[in-house]
């Protein structure tokens, strides 16, 4: 009996069952290195200016929000204009070589090119304002920056991590007041939990792992 299909056409099929697993693994592969940050984790980034948050934040007590302006009102945190960091430097460090990038930025008006330290993938949707208003601590994704001469990536933000925090948000959140504090986050009584629960509104762990939250 002849046979329903060549050897040709068999050879096709099969050739086309075995590219499916390794197409989906390719797919995987190329997913993971997407997410997967330029700098490791806890290795300090390099920027065109050396900017010490360990100076600034440690040492000069600045608050976050003179940098990083819309931190409480928008999905990103912003980055410090030439305007803002010649506040104080059109008159101090005038000559330091360090600071060149700075009025070069002035002088052509190209914002600086600060390298990003948390850059998450296009398909993460990641609103800042939200995080900030319920009450999640700076240092829980960014770490004591007040402790660090070159800021490093202090969190993985892989997902995992990020619904380990949603899972248990109640337990991971702080007064409005404690938000932009550098000291490690304490404990929380369950009074505390219930209460900030209810002020921020929270939902429930099912709500806030669902896919959509993240991924839209």
């Amino acid at each position: 009996m002849k046979p329903a299909f060549s050897r040709s056409a068999v050879l096709v099929v099969k050739l086309i069952l075995l590219a499916i697993p390794l197409a989906i693994a390719a797919g995987v592969a190329l997913a993971h290195w997407r997410m997967t940050p330029e700098y490791a984790q806890f290795e300090p980034v390099g920027q065109p200016i050396p900017f010490s948050h360990k100076h600034h934040v440690g040492d000069d007590g600045l608050d976050c929000r003179y940098c990083h302006t819309s931190v409480e009102k928008s999905n990103t945190a912003g980055m410090p204009s030439t305007q803002v960091c010649l506040t104080c430097h059109s008159q101090l460090f005038l000559d330091a070589p360090a600071l060149q990038p700075l009025h070069d930025s002035m002088r052509t008006g190209k914002p600086v090119a600060w390298t990003r330290v948390h850059d998450l993938p296009d398909f993460v949707y990641f609103q800042h304002d939200i995080h900030v208003n319920k009450g999640v601590a700076c240092i829980k994704c960014h770490g004591q920056v007040d402790q660090m001469p070159l800021t490093w990536r202090n969190a993985s933000l892989e997902m995992q991590w990020c619904l380990e925090c949603h899972r248990n948000a109640p337990q991971n959140v702080r007064p409005l007041n404690e938000v932009l504090s550098m000291q490690p986050v304490r404990s929380l009584s369950p009074d505390e939990v219930r209460q900030l629960q209810r002020m921020y509104k929270l939902r429930d762990a099912n709500a806030l792992t669902n896919c959509s939250v993240c991924h839209r």
